[in-house]
């Protein structure tokens, strides 16, 4: 049982190495537990020994330093004040290499809300045991856009907005991987340094990448979806309707040959077509925050549904909706949920 329904928030500022001091000193105790449950977590459902896990972390840390130094001085501060090395802080940032990142959540953008403006929304679907390590971080970096995170202690980046303009929701990709690259939080948190949709894609695109990922966006050139393979970033973006949806299989005709030699995640297709149906273009310009809402909280297939519950699945039946989010860049704020959103109203926190 959640004793409280919101997380808890914590604001920092500064250059890198401080940025990173005053998280592991705010937020130390959740990453010292994150720390020590995150290898844990990946072997439910694969078996990984600390010897390779960590050889892959301490790999990694010289190719997220490639793409971006600040970044790495960043988590160095924060393992300091933390009291964690700096490996055990890459170890949370490359778990998804370990294995693929199963967590199956349905997104949308679109491109006006009454009240809101732009948004991003998702239902994250995932394993509810990594709550309490989730916290509400803004970080005001000198020199670059500020951003604020819905994301577990430790992490470089998350699912959020910055000042410029950006909101960013995140989906499992179902297609090929590799063990070492540039680890995924570290392009996303140069999503969430950029200021426009080309700069979102150019901070994908020169990373070598070790995992796939769905990327929803609001950005101020209006909704867009990144689709990004090891290889390739395919971008989806608004056809005229002022709504982008996604589920968890690939919609750009060049991927979907791929994505198909894949087992579906989760009821993709199904969740797909639910979504596109509970936010059919408005008779007005605008979508209404109930209409978002009720599209977040919708039971049609429960408990395989898009606002999802616990059920009798071998494999992913542990998962259900752990947070849902309205992500509302022009209005600075997330309107967000600790848990399933049908049961609970939405909590504003500010950016």
């Amino acid at each position: 049982m959640m004793s409280t329904l919101r997380y808890q928030e914590i604001e920092v500022a500064g250059a890198p190495r401080e940025l990173g001091r005053q998280i592991g000193e705010a937020a130390g105790e959740r990453i010292r537990g994150f720390c020590e449950v995150a290898l844990t977590r990946v072997n439910r459902t694969i078996r990984v020994s600390r010897e390779s896990a960590m050889l892959i972390a301490q790999e990694s840390i010289q190719r997220a330093e490639g793409y971006s130094p600040e970044m790495v001085e960043e988590l160095r501060g924060t393992a300091e004040a933390a009291r964690v090395s700096l490996a055990d802080l890459m170890l949370l940032q490359v778990r998804n290499q370990l294995k693929a990142d199963d967590s199956g959540c349905t997104s949308f953008s679109l491109g006006s809300v009454t009240g809101l403006g732009r948004v991003a929304c998702q239902n994250w679907d995932n394993d509810p045991f990594l709550d309490p390590f989730t916290i509400v971080l803004t970080r005001r970096p000198t020199g670059k856009p500020s951003l604020t995170t819905v994301t577990q202690a430790g992490l470089i980046a998350y699912v959020g907005f910055n000042s410029a303009g950006i909101g960013l929701c995140l989906n499992t990709l179902p297609a090929p991987s590799r063990k070492l690259g540039v680890p995924h939080y570290f392009t996303v948190r140069g999503i969430l340094e950029a200021d426009s949709l080309d700069g979102a894609v150019n901070a994908v695109r020169r990373a070598e990448r070790a995992i796939p990922a769905n990327i929803m966006l609001t950005t101020p050139q209006g909704p867009a979806n990144l689709e990004v393979t090891i290889d390739q970033v395919y971008v989806l973006s608004d056809t005229g309707g002022g709504i982008v949806t996604h589920a968890n299989h690939a919609r750009h005709p060049d991927l979907v040959a791929v994505t198909n030699g894949f087992p579906e995640l989760i009821q993709s297709q199904p969740r797909q077509a639910r979504i596109d149906a509970l936010l059919e273009k408005p008779s007005g310009s605008a979508w209404s925050l109930g209409q978002v809402q009720a599209a977040l909280r919708d039971h049609d297939a429960y408990p395989r549904s898009i606002c999802r519950h616990a059920n009798d699945d071998l494999n992913t039946g542990f998962w259900q909706t752990v947070f849902s989010v309205i992500i509302a860049p022009e209005a600075h704020k997330m309107l967000m949920t600790r848990g399933t959103p049908c049961d609970r109203e939405y909590e504003v926190y500010l950016g």
